[in-house]
């Protein structure tokens, strides 16, 4: 009857072995994550080790063939224990050699041997087996809780049955052997914790699972939410690209309705620059010429005008100053301030002469209404200006923004 339940055992946990084991399988080829890949081997290497226990346990070979079915046994739960904290550390980021194959291949290997020869009883197996298990979570546990991302909190708690109930298992056939149980190889005493066991290991090996599958989970939202960010900060720099110009440095006309709205609740000054017979200074000096004068121009604009202020290039010669907490006063003495610095640059510089006007944006007025008052207001300075002078003219005078 003992063994029947024992069969009965074996097998449950065995199928729920290889649930878990198809499960990851399935989440692997989806998802072709590194750790995912170790956890299923070892998973199918948790699967080896039972399918051995249940071959033994229902076929019964000879007690000469015990030492390399215990063997087999060992290498394979010593597989899965390798899988699970190696799939741990990748899981981490990290690589120690402690888990690299050239260390732990040899290892298994001559263990293997040893216990061939060594390991000729269950219990022993047992002592032996539930130690390495224990001692390899008890391992990948401390580096989860030094060195684990957020999000594996789930995987450190199943590391922590895993190895508590190992250690448990271990300690229960060190009893048995202690008693000189071993006379009666099938035979295990009374013990609360080894007639649990089986049960207890389906509980820990879906906690296991669980944590695993929550871990990957966790890591995949933080990637989603790193590349997330990037892709922002991405489409933020292609924006400020694209709303620059890339001769002078300044906003460029893409640029302006997003200055409007941020300038409307409160209002401001639109000084509207458009410069003289610029078409005669590319023709007469190159293009290059040209592009060195709108360049100089804007860095006037920038040196006149406050850093709160913002210069956009409307385009070509034109550009627009939006100045909110300006007087129209104070806008007409930045203008002069500007015809100052470009007017006679001296140096073998072309002078650069410009028409202004400028137009009021009251709080919560019309932006493009503010914008044309300052265009028809700057090309009436256009047709009244001399050769000679720049002109600087507004629509009406406007009272001081408070």
């Amino acid at each position: 009857m003992d063994v029947v339940l024992y069969r009965l055992n074996i097998s449950g946990l065995t199928i729920s072995s290889v649930l878990i084991a198809l499960f990851f399988a399935a989440l692997w080829r989806s998802n072709r994550r590194a750790e995912l890949r170790w956890w299923t081997y070892g998973w199918i290497a948790n699967v080896a080790a039972l399918m051995i226990t249940s071959a033994f346990w229902y076929f019964k070979p000879p007690e000469v063939f015990f030492g390399a079915v215990f063997a087999a046994y060992l290498a394979a739960k010593c597989v899965y224990v390798w899988m699970h904290v190696r799939g741990a550390y990748e899981f981490m980021g990290r690589w120690p050699r402690l888990v690299d194959a050239r260390q732990v291949v040899p290892a298994i290997a001559v263990l293997s041997l040893v216990a061939i020869v060594l390991i000729t009883t269950r219990d022993r197996l047992g002592v032996v087996s539930q130690f390495i298990i224990a001692a390899g979570f008890a391992i990948g546990t401390m580096s989860l809780f030094r060195d684990g991302p957020s999000g594996s909190s789930w995987l450190a708690i199943a590391f922590v049955a895993r190895t508590l109930l190992s250690a448990a298992e271990s300690a229960a056939y060190a009893v048995n052997l202690s008693i000189g149980a071993e006379e009666g190889m099938f035979t295990v005493p009374a013990n609360a914790i080894l007639a649990a066991h089986y049960s207890l290991d389906i509980g820990v090996q879906w906690l296991l699972a669980m944590g695993m599958v929550l871990a990957i989970d966790a890591r995949k939202q933080r990637e989603l939410e790193a590349a997330n960010s990037q892709m922002v900060e991405a489409q933020a720099g292609l924006r400020q690209l694209a709303d620059r110009d890339p001769l002078t440095g300044l906003a460029n006309r893409r640029a302006l309705p997003e200055v409007m709205r941020a300038a409307q609740p409160h209002g401001a000054q639109l000084i509207f620059f458009d410069l003289n017979d610029f078409k005669k200074i590319n023709d007469e000096h190159g293009h290059q010429t040209g592009d060195e004068c709108l360049a100089r121009f804007a860095t006037a604009l920038t040196q006149c005008f406050r850093p709160s202020d913002a210069i956009v290039r409307y385009g070509g010669d034109e550009f627009v100053v939006v100045a909110t907490g300006l007087t129209e006063t104070a806008a007409y003495e930045r203008a002069d301030s500007v015809r100052s610095r470009v007017g006679s640059p001296g140096g073998g510089l072309l002078p650069i002469r410009f028409a202004v006007g400028i137009g009021r944006l009251e709080a919560g007025g019309n932006p493009e209404d503010a914008l044309r008052e300052a265009d028809e207001a700057m090309y009436r300075a256009k047709r009244k200006r001399s050769p000679a002078r720049n002109r600087v003219e507004a629509e009406t005078p406007h009272l001081p923004l408070t």
